[in-house]
């Protein structure tokens, strides 16, 4: 960090931090970065990345390993028991790598469920297309990320499957029926409800609410109540362009809807001072899901050397 990073962040308290491949160039540099950002802070805080694999992974080769796309791994299997120990040792390969430069929560697994005509945003990250399918390998990769040494994350609550645009670049707006949600997109993350974080989907879902997922008290309340999910809720980034009008609108909408943490991936030092003003310290209920995914952080491997009041942003 420079000092002007080391002093933000020692005086904006995040909850956590999130590295991008900017920040992954060789492991004794990204071990010093995160001893850095925890030391800006002065405690143990998470650390996570999007390692999924494939198109989305931001430690790459040579220093890490390479994984093919997950269609790709999927296929590759002759039946689901096999693939579901594949993608276990998948999982942990993964979070260990991870542990070994400090990292703790990997932004795995992806639990949205693609549909003909929907962007390839998600395709071939996906788990597969059959919701039962898909939460049973999801199940298996968080177990696997977890026995690595690292906590799951699942996304993008409630489904981004059916979208039809890119959340990075537009607002998707899926008009599927809520039945139709509730059979194919909401029912993996039913499954997989007991995790302890998630993130949301800046999708539009016209049976519910005018308003993407993120910024929605309807569908906050849905994932809590109807899916079950009681784990930290994060957004994801409130930089993408899904999302308009300024960041502390953005940061006030998506904490209003109740959403726990927010998620700022943008490295300008001004737009995190803007995320940051526009944040309240974690309290209450938020509070809680947080500490209580601290405590649910599993122990590094012991192949690996262990590494030696937030705000919800």
């Amino acid at each position: 960090l420079t000092g002007e990073e080391a002093a933000f962040f020692r005086a904006a308290d995040p909850w956590g931090f999130i590295l991008f491949a900017r920040n992954c160039v060789t492991p004794a540099q990204m071990t010093r970065l995160t001893a850095d950002l925890r030391g800006a802070v002065g405690r143990d805080a998470p650390i996570l990345i999007d390692q999924e694999g494939g198109r989305v992974a931001r430690m790459r080769g040579p220093h890490w390993t390479e994984w093919p796309s997950m269609a790709d791994f999927v296929a590759g299997a002759p039946d689901e028991l096999t693939l579901a120990g594949r993608l276990r040792a998948r999982g942990r390969r993964i979070a260990e790598e991870l542990r070994a430069v400090g990292v703790d929560v990997n932004c795995v697994p992806l639990l949205d469920v693609p549909q003909p005509g929907s962007h390839g945003v998600i395709g071939n990250r996906a788990l597969g297309t059959d919701p039962l399918r898909v939460a049973l390998r999801a199940r298996a990769l968080a177990q696997g990320t977890i026995a690595g040494g690292a906590l799951p994350v699942v996304k993008h609550l409630p489904g981004h499957g059916r979208a039809t645009a890119d959340s990075h670049e537009a607002l998707p707006v899926v008009t599927a029926p809520l039945e139709a949600l509730r059979e194919t997109d909401f029912a993996p993350f039913v499954a997989l409800a007991d995790l302890p974080l998630g993130m949301t989907a800046h999708v539009v879902y016209s049976a519910l609410d005018d308003r993407p997922a993120t910024l929605s008290p309807v569908i906050i309340r849905l994932i809590r109540d109807e899916i079950g999910f009681d784990g930290l809720l994060m957004t994801d980034d409130l930089s993408m362009n899904a999302l308009t009008g300024p960041l502390a609108g953005r940061v006030r909408g998506a904490l209003g809807a109740g959403v726990d943490v927010i998620l700022h991936c943008n490295g300008d030092l001004a737009a995190r001072e803007e995320v940051r003003d526009a944040c309240a310290l974690l309290d209450g209920r938020a509070l809680a899901r947080a500490r209580r995914a601290e405590a649910a952080r599993p122990p590094a491997p012991l192949l690996l050397a262990a590494e030696g009041g937030a705000r919800a942003g």
